[in-house]
């Protein structure tokens, strides 16, 4: 068991509820930046040594805490933004429902991030002692990607002897061994515009080229080999008497591994015109990597099953489609695990919620893999 005295699940969410309070769209860094307040506050109180990285690209900032000790650190790594708009509360508010708090963010993953700074400021507060020093690194831009928090993870990652990254838990309480890597992409198509009535023969349509270009991206997805792709949102065209002279979509790509990203990528973006007056642009590539469940990855897993049973918390683990923070730093080669944050369900969803209930349990898991690792 560990020795971190972690409060009850009720006191745990009194507190959590005042950060699902205070939203925190990816976009706002003004809103962001509030609950870094809050989390900067509550850990230099509890003794940690913090650094506030200032953002940029009009993105929140990254606050670094550490905890003292000798050797390579346990990195905790949580995200603080949402994909919730400011506003979204007076829709969807903070509400406990039986065994269910509900609230813009609160599954994905206010809880989670809640939960490992909790056992960080738990453990500094009583003065627990730890294997390793613990870092905890919570970031604002994790929903769009990371785009500007990605170099100090890696950075924090590459120095840790292990990762835990609380993103919520899965049915039953699993926890997440690997998950897909992941690609975004603009696809925009220039046509010729024309009157679609005098002049149809002029145009060239953009809607037309646009509709051939996702069927083709359509017939490349393979569900055996886990290569899946997903065209979304789709524009085009301006008036249905105009031959559209432009369209396009943004492509999701999922993949599960290395190789399979780098053959997708280079197909996507050699994309070409099959329609005689269009043209054909694609932008981007594979932005978090595939995150591939290893022998140092199992035996990480295998400790935490241990603590989870210590704790009366069930453990099962998963693969998911969705990419995390802890894509990069699993491939770079150390040790992670994810998905310990809360259980619960509709994570970018109107009935997102957590299973409050498990609060406790899964901040003394949380704390006992700080304690022992």
């Amino acid at each position: 068991m560990p020795a971190t005295d972690i409060g009850t699940s009720e006191d745990l969410l009194a507190e959590l509820s005042h950060w699902v309070r205070l939203e925190t769209p990816t976009t706002d860094a003004t809103s962001v930046n509030r609950l870094m307040d809050v989390a900067e506050g509550e850990l230099t109180r509890a003794g940690a040594a913090v650094t506030r990285i200032p953002g940029c690209g009009g993105f929140g900032d990254n606050l670094v805490a550490r905890t003292t000790g000798s050797g390579k650190p346990i990195l905790v790594a949580g995200h603080l933004d949402t994909v919730w708009s400011l506003g979204t509360l007076a829709q969807m508010p903070y509400t406990v429902n039986g065994s269910k708090a509900h609230g813009p963010g609160i599954y994905d993953m206010k809880a989670g991030s809640f939960l490992a700074f909790h056992a960080v400021r738990s453990i500094l507060r009583q003065g627990v002692k730890t294997q390793r020093p613990i870092t905890l690194l919570l970031t604002p831009d994790e929903e769009v990607g990371s785009p500007t928090s990605r170099w100090l993870i890696e950075q924090e990652a590459a120095q840790a002897a292990a990762v835990l990254i609380p993103e919520p838990a899965g049915g039953g309480g699993a926890c997440v061994t690997a998950r897909k890597g992941v690609g975004r992409f603009a696809l925009r198509i220039e046509g010729r515009g024309a009157h679609a009535g005098t002049s149809f023969e002029d145009g060239a349509s953009a809607v037309v080229e646009l509709s051939q270009q996702i069927l083709a991206l359509h017939r490349m997805v393979d569900i055996e080999r886990g290569i899946t792709i997903n065209c979304a949102p789709v524009w085009g065209g301006s008036r249905p008497n105009v031959i559209a002279p432009e369209a396009g979509c943004e492509i999701d790509l999922r993949v599960a591994n290395e190789a399979d990203g780098a053959m997708m990528e280079e197909k996507i973006l050699s994309l070409s015109a099959r329609t005689p007056g269009c043209r054909v642009t694609v932008e981007g590539g594979m932005n978090r990597p595939p995150y591939v469940e290893t022998p140092d990855i199992t035996a990480l897993y295998r400790q935490a099953q241990a603590m989870a049973q210590q704790v009366g918390v069930p453990l099962p683990k998963q693969s998911r489609g969705g990419g995390s923070d802890g894509n990069f730093s699993a491939a770079l080669g150390v040790p992670t695990l994810c998905g310990l944050g809360c259980p619960g369900a509709g994570a970018h969803a109107s009935h997102e919620h957590i299973l409050w209930e498990h609060l406790s349990r899964r901040a003394a898991l949380m704390a006992g893999l700080l304690e022992t690792l």
